[in-house]
């Protein structure tokens, strides 16, 4: 799989399979078997003005041949979310759990990087989770960004 083939198959996987695309808006070569880091903007179908931007490690297909391990990708992931325009919250999941906002494949079948924004209403803060969801046991790599909804002046 190509580098290009790589970042098309996850804007493929992120529309088919998740709530948000993502777009490539950066890639940084990392060593000389072609791995690469991979920079990509989401922004939040159902709250205008919120853009996240993660970070994630693409294996080559050298790095795929001398590890055997074909189909999946590290867990790693990194995110920041920013507004980015004023803000207008939608039809928002305001419960504990929240929801996804972005998901694509991290393997065939048993890994995902996903997403999830949680309304915390008290601090007016929506907080956004970038993690690996994996079928046996779990990820414990994640990452958190906050975007405030406080505006001075406003109770």
């Amino acid at each position: 799989m190509t580098r290009s083939g790589s970042a098309a198959s996850l804007a493929l996987a992120a529309f088919v399979c998740g709530p948000a695309e993502a777009e490539q808006v950066g890639e940084i070569g990392v060593d000389w078997v072609g791995n690469d880091i991979v920079i990509e903007a989401v922004h939040d179908p159902k709250v205008e003005g919120v853009t996240c931007h993660i970070a994630y490690f693409d294996r080559s297909v050298i790095d795929r041949l001398s590890n055997g391990n074909w189909f999946e990708d590290p867990s790693n992931s990194s995110i920041d979310c920013r507004q980015t325009g004023p803000i207008t919250l939608g039809d928002i999941d305001r419960s504990e759990d929240g929801e996804d906002v972005f998901r694509t494949s991290r393997s065939i079948v048993l890994k995902s990087l996903r997403i999830k924004r949680v309304y915390d209403e008290g601090n007016k803060t929506l907080i956004y989770v970038a993690h690996a969801r994996e079928l046996t046991q779990g990820s414990a790599k994640v990452s958190i960004s906050t975007v405030p909804l406080y505006t001075p002046g406003e109770d």
